[in-house]
């Protein structure tokens, strides 16, 4: 409702928008508002720093620029490997050492993959496609856009900031709301009467195997069943309610599940499943890899 009082006012109700998704994220996680706060501002300097670079004539600030995308990548990715696998890297080296190394207890902040995968996005799209944003505001509400910050889609640059300088955005669409409430109430009914629905079949089954139980084939065929199943509509609910939670704001989100249990070999089923992540790994990890060789 916020959004849309402010809409006269578009730059006000972005960076209204914007600080609303940082509240959000820090309504699940407070203890890491300042993670993703450290990480945004230092992703938009270094997308200031490699555009600039870009933009000079020459070969000098094209080498500089990617020496800035190279530290850039370096940043994210040791972010994002510390926060996942810290842990089990401590755990592994404890065992194959047999020493007492001190217990560091990482928690993963939620939706870390998707807020670094956009930025690093954003980085390569910066030098490779000439895309730049030096709105501070902007780049705040296009990486913490809420719909999509807790589990993706994996979003781009060009994808978003488009809309988001659409002033029909700032009016309330009745046609897009409705729509986007179906959509949203269609993925609520996935996620808490089927996938919620379902779990406990799975997981009788999963608890009682780890309790020492030898299921029946019966009862195993059953439990793995019910966990495809729940993995499924949970994914696929969560899917449509980004999208529908986006549409009422007239904002479209890529979508990013598309019905993977059709696919007819393990390659479709990825691309099927999340799309955008499946899109990432093969257009940016092929950069990344570019731009490490050539330095």
């Amino acid at each position: 409702m916020g959004f849309f009082l402010l809409g006269r006012a578009p730059r006000v109700a972005a960076a209204w928008l914007g600080l609303a998704s940082v509240y959000f994220y820090g309504y699940w996680m407070p203890e890491y508002v300042v993670l993703l706060l450290v990480s945004i501002i230092a992703n938009y300097g270094f997308g200031v720093i490699i555009g600039r670079l870009r933009d000079r004539a020459g070969g000098p600030g094209e080498k500089s620029a990617r020496i800035a995308l190279i530290f850039g990548l370096i940043f994210n990715l040791g972010l994002l490997s510390w926060f996942k696998y810290a842990n089990f890297l401590l755990d592994t080296l404890r065992t194959v050492t047999v020493q007492n190394l001190p217990v560091v207890e990482v928690i993963l902040p939620i939706g870390i993959s998707f807020f670094t995968f956009t930025q690093i996005a954003f980085l390569v799209d910066t030098f490779t496609k000439g895309t730049r944003e030096y709105r501070f505001i902007h780049y705040l509400l296009f990486v913490t856009y809420f719909p999509h910050l807790i589990a993706g889609p994996v979003l781009h640059h060009a994808q978003m900031m488009p809309q988001f300088a659409d002033p029909e955005i700032y009016r309330p669409q009745i046609a897009k709301i409705a729509a986007g409430l179906g959509l949203f109430a269609l993925g609520l009914i996935k996620k808490i009467v089927l996938a919620d629905g379902i779990a406990p079949y799975a997981n009788a089954v999963f608890d009682a195997t780890a309790a020492g139980y030898s299921p029946t084939a019966f009862e195993a065929w059953i439990g793995a069943v019910a966990y495809t199943l729940q993995l499924y509509f949970d994914f696929s609910g969560y899917s449509d309610m980004a999208v529908g939670l986006s549409m009422i704001f007239g904002v479209r989100l890529p979508f990013n599940f598309a019905s993977p249990y059709r696919a007819t070999n393990i390659s479709e089923f990825w691309r099927r499943w999340h799309m955008t992540l499946s899109a990432f790994l093969r257009d940016y990890l092929l950069q990344f890899c570019l731009a490490l060789s050539r330095h």
